[in-house]
């Protein structure tokens, strides 16, 4: 089927992406990610979590990303179609813990064990880069849509954690993996102009335009709010996929501003704010729970990164990594774009785990139903 020009496959509106007021409404539910119900909620001190949720039947984790040894070179062209969003729509408020500062947050008490479970040998993985690999394209896709595109009817899985349709995917929005993928097939929907973004993990389209997947959820990124407790979203954690995306855009103008999307192949049943679910039946102490902040150390030399890779590092001392979802362990996700260089990227996996510390961000709570921070 010929692509409708409506959309584009690479994220460029993130650049053009402004500070924005707090206001609006939140946007709902949603739900999947991979597994797992509603534990207890902990920021710090217990939060509250949903009883509700901690009720419900623990979904099966995920099956760990295999660790690709190499990124492929690319044979992608090197240019591509770029849409910008109007001034006045920002990933989240400015004032989100997304965008928080993670250099002044204190190490958290849990965090060798953590960086142990996770592997203090491991490597950073960067999952994402131009071209194809096994014959697929990487990293996470968004299609970005014009206010006219048409609502289709959504069938969910785990429809009672999923915000309900409609929502605006075209017939050939792009697919995490491909069309062909058996993974996490997620779908990012922007509407750069209504400023939210639709997301759907394992999402298959259906006959007469209408789609079915695993989970889905809304975000309105003007706002603060988050998801009910217990909830789960296109990721474990009951977060925003789109907004810990690095993002080609932000690393070619030289600075990330919030904190990144990993996986860890073992979690804990137990969620950290502003995580709102868990995605597994341990109760090892441990495990990381859903919503562990990882920082990259200071003491970490960037002087002899690439580019791209330096970016990114930066990134990661400053704002951090917050785990979101089970996969294989330091996995760090990013857009697909053509315009990734592998090589420059590959650098990343001199990082090893025992680079990294968790951090405590509790401190910066206002509020548990809220992104916003102190």
């Amino acid at each position: 089927m010929a692509r409708l020009p409506i959309y584009v496959g690479v994220l460029a509106v993130a650049v053009a992406l402004t500070a924005c007021s707090a206001g609006g409404p939140a946007v709902g539910p949603t739900g999947p990610a991979g597994t797992g119900t509603g534990a207890a909620v902990t920021g710090g001190a217990a939060m509250g979590a949903a009883s509700a949720a901690a009720a419900r039947t623990v979904r099966p984790q995920r099956t760990p990303t295999p660790t690709r040894t190499t990124s492929p070179r690319s044979t992608a062209p090197r240019t591509t179609t770029t849409t910008r969003a109007p001034a006045g729509c920002s990933v989240f408020p400015a004032d989100s813990v997304w965008h928080a500062d993670a250099r002044s947050m204190p190490v958290h008490a849990s965090s060798a064990a953590w960086v142990a479970s996770l592997g203090a040998a491991g490597r950073l993985h960067p999952d994402f880069g131009s071209g194809l690999i096994d014959g697929a394209p990487f990293g996470i896709p968004v299609t970005t849509v014009p206010p006219t595109q048409r609502k289709v009817t959504v069938g969910f899985d785990y429809d009672d954690e999923s915000d309900p349709g409609p929502y605006p995917v075209p017939a050939d929005a792009r697919i995490e993996g491909g069309s062909k993928a058996d993974g996490d097939r997620h779908v990012l929907v922007l509407d750069a102009t209504a400023c939210t973004v639709w997301e759907l993990y394992d999402a298959h389209p259906q006959s007469g335009g209408s789609w079915h997947a695993g989970s889905g959820a809304v975000f309105d990124l003007r706002s603060n709010r988050l998801r009910p407790a217990g909830w789960t979203s296109a990721d474990a954690a009951g977060l925003s996929v789109f907004a810990g995306l690095v993002r080609y855009e932000e690393v070619a103008a030289g600075r990330i501003d919030h904190v990144v999307r990993i996986t860890a192949a073992r979690t804990r049943k137990q969620y950290l704010w502003p995580a709102r679910h868990a995605a597994s039946s341990s109760t090892d102490p441990a495990l990381p729970p859903m919503g562990a902040w990882f920082r990259l150390k200071a003491g970490v030399d960037l002087s002899r990164f690439p580019p791209q890779a330096r970016v990114i590092a930066a990134a990661l001392q400053q704002h951090g990594a917050i785990l979101a979802d089970n996969g294989s362990s330091w996995f760090l996700s990013g857009s697909e774009d053509p315009r990734w260089d592998n090589e420059d990227l590959d650098v990343l996996k001199s990082l090893r785990g025992s680079d990294f510390e968790a951090v405590d961000a509790s401190g910066l709570m206002r509020s548990a139903d809220s992104l916003a921070r102190r």
